[in-house]
């Protein structure tokens, strides 16, 4: 391997060991490199202040530039590209309209558009489109899990009705997202449009601050002949792979 293949295989081993640190055997021992290289290395990624050495502890760790250098990294990376494929695997799985939308101030923006054909009923949704937070599955499962005095900005304010099923009572929506919270996903129940349902979850970033939320459509008539399940598991295995990603990776 070339010395820049040796430093970045020395940098993975220490930093998937972060917590207490490599010593220099411990390091031989996993990177299957020649004795004299690594110590080379070693000497010069700590120069270059990308590991800390421990005189006292004789451990080696990763640096805080480390950290700088990835924070840079992951302010750019686009949630869109992120989340879209397992958006499309939604898709795939359930056959119907799936949705992804994020946060923006106090209503939410829709980011991921993937639409059945088999409807034959117009939605309200588009990407880039503004859609409410208390009458549709995307916005219940996002301002279910905001903070408080978020909630109470929106619950105060003018809770427009889009159809009869529309809930514009603040009590009787406080009830709701408290139910929201303890099953972990929303429903709306053509709230916003007549003739569809929604299944909805929550995303999460790294400091698990609610961002956005995905979701199935589908015709209201399908819960009562053959259930939801199928629609519900596949939504909820769709949020839980994102929030492992936005975990992972830091994004905001």
């Amino acid at each position: 391997m070339s010395s820049i293949e040796n430093a970045f295989c020395i940098l993975e081993v220490v930093t998937e060991n972060q917590d207490s640190g490599l010593t220099f055997q411990n390091i031989l021992n996993r990177v299957n490199l020649p004795k004299s290289s690594t110590h080379r290395t070693l000497k010069e990624l700590v120069r270059l202040n990308c590991l800390t050495y421990d005189e006292q502890t004789k451990r080696y760790k990763g640096s805080l530039k480390l950290s700088r250098l990835g924070a840079a990294v992951v302010q750019n990376i686009d949630l869109r590209v992120l989340t879209l494929p397992f958006i499309h695997q939604m898709h795939k799985t359930t056959g119907h309209n799936c949705h992804m939308g994020i946060l923006d101030g106090l209503s939410g923006v829709y980011i991921h558009k993937i639409e059945s054909k088999g409807t034959g009923i117009r939605l309200y949704s588009e990407v880039g489109k503004s859609f409410p937070l208390h009458c549709t599955g995307i916005g219940k499962a996002i301002l279910a899990f905001m903070p408080k005095s978020e909630v109470s900005k929106i619950l105060s304010g003018k809770l427009l009705a889009f159809t009869d099923k529309t809930i514009v009572d603040p009590d009787k929506l406080t009830i709701e997202l408290e139910e929201i919270r303890k099953r972990g996903y929303a429903l709306d129940r053509e709230e916003i449009t007549r003739g569809l349902m929604c299944v909805a979850a929550p995303v999460f970033n790294h400091r698990d601050q609610v961002i956005a939320a995905v979701s199935n459509t589908f015709p209201t008539v399908m819960e009562s002949e053959k259930g939801i399940d199928k629609e519900r598991e596949a939504v909820l295995h769709c949020a839980n792979q994102i929030n492992a990603i936005l975990a992972e990776s830091g994004l905001q």
